[in-house]
């Protein structure tokens, strides 16, 4: 558990520092430096022959050149589509459902066939085709290096506060953003990591359990692309809506988990389940893109995801522990439904207080003209004043 979770917390947790290379050099090079640092982490890992070195080539190494090609590719939709990039997330993002149902089946071929480590050489092969597939990224807004290397070329780091834009954390709807969803991401991968194993201690041998993963890659794809489409016709900050109603009905499946004592009762779990995640992930950057804008989206994808890599870390190890000393999964899949549930109830106030925060700012610039005028109103009295007395001295002479 602690592999993966380390791997998968990894990810997220160097979103921040990819955000701000990204704004500094720009989409493209990220992302090729990240496959090219992804494929050499996978590749190391082929070499390993105890687990304690895998810890750093797979959970650190292999983790981090992933997440710097990650998060590239959803900040360059941004740069293209502005009406319909609720759905093109969603096109996107659906691509890791379709490995998500081939991959199981695939892996379990290649491992009794060729082995573990011949297995993940296999798999390098699809980092090299990420690695290639980063030299097609053409960022149409400017980055950092262009904005303060000007013309010439010459590259020049701007100021700190540029570097590291904490200003997306004036924006109130955001802040609330950005810490209700990992209070609710404490629970939401403690299935994706146990329920494999949850399924063979209750029961045993006698059931695929690669079909779960199945229906789980086949309705999250099937859900990034509905509520991709469906995100495009809600207006504003109410995308947010659809967050709430992904992390209840998460949170409520994992809590049926252990009341189903027939494998078909934890098939129709798992479908709903795949579907809501689905609405969870491809929304994520439409969501950002409206609190925040497009110039400030890349560092505010990239403080959320850091902020994500606690709980997504924590959770799961902390389930295992359950397990340890409980002997079943029953109480941790429990507990991993009620930080979704609490999570959702914090992002129900984002559309109001980010209303709140527009009208304020309709507000801010009638304010503004007409401290202006009372300013001019100010001149002209001074001016009116200054004039008299110089016609009255020119009358006199």
């Amino acid at each position: 558990a602690w592999v993966s979770s380390l791997s998968m917390g990894m990810v997220f947790f160097c979103s921040p520092i990819v955000s701000i290379f990204t704004d500094l050099f720009g989409c493209r090079k990220v992302a090729v430096i990240g496959a090219a640092v992804g494929f050499a982490g996978l590749l190391s890992s082929s070499f390993v022959s105890t687990i304690e070195p895998l810890y750093f080539t797979y959970g650190v190494l292999f983790a981090c050149g992933c997440s710097f090609a990650y998060q590239p590719s959803l900040v360059i939709l941004g740069h293209y589509f502005k009406q319909r990039l609720g759905l093109v997330n969603g096109i996107v993002t659906a691509g890791s459902s379709l490995f998500t149902v081939s991959l199981p089946f695939l892996l379990r071929v290649l491992i009794d066939s060729v082995g573990l480590y011949n297995t993940l050489r296999v798999l390098c092969i699809l980092m090299f085709i990420l690695f290639l597939a980063g030299f097609t990224y053409k960022p149409l807004v400017p980055n950092a290096k262009d904005k303060e290397g000007g013309k010439k070329g010459k590259f020049r780091f701007p100021p700190e506060k540029k570097i590291c834009n904490f200003s997306v954390f004036k924006v109130l709807s955001y802040r609330i953003w950005a810490f209700g969803i990992p209070a609710a991401l404490f629970g939401y991968f403690v299935p994706y990591v146990h329920l494999m194993k949850h399924v063979k201690d209750r029961f045993g041998d006698s059931v695929p359990e690669e079909v779960l993963l199945l229906c789980l890659g086949i309705t999250s794809g099937v859900g990034r692309l509905i509520f991709g489409r469906v995100a495009d016709y809600i207006p504003g900050a109410k995308k947010v809506y659809l967050q709430v109603a992904s992390f209840f009905f998460i949170g409520l499946m994992s809590m049926m988990i252990p009341l189903c004592h027939v494998f078909g009762g934890l098939i129709a779990v798992c479908l709903f389940m795949g579907l809501f995640d689905g609405c969870f992930i491809c929304i994520m950057a439409p969501i950002a893109f409206e609190l925040v804008g497009a110039q400030d989206v890349s560092q505010a994808i990239g403080f959320l995801l850091g902020l994500m890599s606690i709980p997504m870390t924590v959770g799961p190890p902390i389930a295992g522990l359950l397990r340890d000393h409980l002997g079943t999964y029953d109480v941790a899949f429990y507990l991993a439904g009620v930080p979704p549930l609490i999570g959702g109830a914090i992002l129900c106030v984002i559309p109001w207080v980010h209303e709140r925060q527009k009208l304020k700012e309709r507000a801010k610039p009638v304010d503004g003209e007409t401290t202006e005028k009372m300013l001019e109103n100010e001149n002209t009295l001074m001016s009116d004043t200054t004039e008299k007395p110089v016609k009255d001295m020119e009358s006199g002479f």
